[in-house]
């Protein structure tokens, strides 16, 4: 793998720091006052200008969602905390996350004020009212993204799947759109440098990612899934298979 020179790296990171600093202020003064129709443009262009900053090039495949499109429940494979922003650089979402990521430093904040939904899985509860606020949230047209798996993997292989919240979906009569995410090299390997899983910490991610030259996130968006008289976990085993048989593992 051909890793980017030392200046190019320099380059980068100012550029990282400027374009998040523009996202707080963005998230400071700008989201909470716009409508979401603008709420979603900024979100998209902010996103796209991390990206940017990072050089990674997003190749979507597959039959992509339109601007119009609402109430969807999208779900992914996750590899990555990038994976969030190549998807918001499609078509801005409302990402339900893990608990933990709102003391994020600068990330945690940025999440929170692009209407992040966070669960605590640990908490059957909690559980039961996100459930809740997924559905009334795709009722109202916000389209919705999960990981079912529930955490990171180096893209090798994908998790099981958690199946509560496909229940929002469900009550919600809405579409679920599963999407398979692959991270590859310039020569079409698997590129595992650019997962954030296991031990690794935020700080390591960004470096291993600026270490890369040229990564590629593949968004391949599969065969929409209606949910008919279907179980919910009838339905994730469907995404589920949909997307492990995309990424051939």
């Amino acid at each position: 793998m051909y890793q980017t020179p030392y200046l190019i790296k320099v380059y980068r990171t100012l550029r990282i720091l400027i374009h998040t600093v523009a996202g707080l202020i963005l998230a400071a003064f700008f989201l909470p006052l716009v409508q979401k129709r603008t709420k979603s443009h900024l979100i998209k262009w902010w996103c796209n200008g991390l990206l940017g900053a990072f050089n990674i090039q997003v190749k979507p495949f597959g039959q992509l969602p339109s601007n119009k499109a609402q109430g969807v429940l999208f779900v992914a494979n996750h590899v990555s905390w990038s994976d969030i922003h190549a998807l918001n650089s499609i078509i801005a979402l409302r990402f339900i996350s893990k608990s933990d990521i709102k003391n994020w430093p600068v990330f945690g904040y940025l999440a929170t004020q692009a209407n992040t939904l966070f669960i605590d899985r640990n908490k059957s509860q909690t559980v039961g009212k996100i459930v809740d606020i997924c559905s009334a949230s795709l009722r109202s047209g916000d389209n919705l993204c999960f990981f079912p798996e529930g955490t990171t993997s180096d893209g090798q292989q994908v998790l099981p799947f958690k199946s509560s919240i496909i229940q929002a979906a469900i009550d919600a009569n809405a579409l679920i759109w599963p999407v398979a995410i692959r991270y590859v090299n310039a020569d079409d390997r698997l590129n595992t440098q650019m997962a954030y899983a296991g031990n690794t910490t935020m700080l390591q991610s960004i470096v291993a990612i600026l270490n890369v030259k040229r990564p590629i996130v593949e968004l391949h968006f599969l065969e929409p899934i209606a949910i008919y008289s279907r179980t919910r976990r009838q339905l994730t085993q469907i995404a589920y298979d949909a997307i492990v048989a995309k990424l051939g593992i």
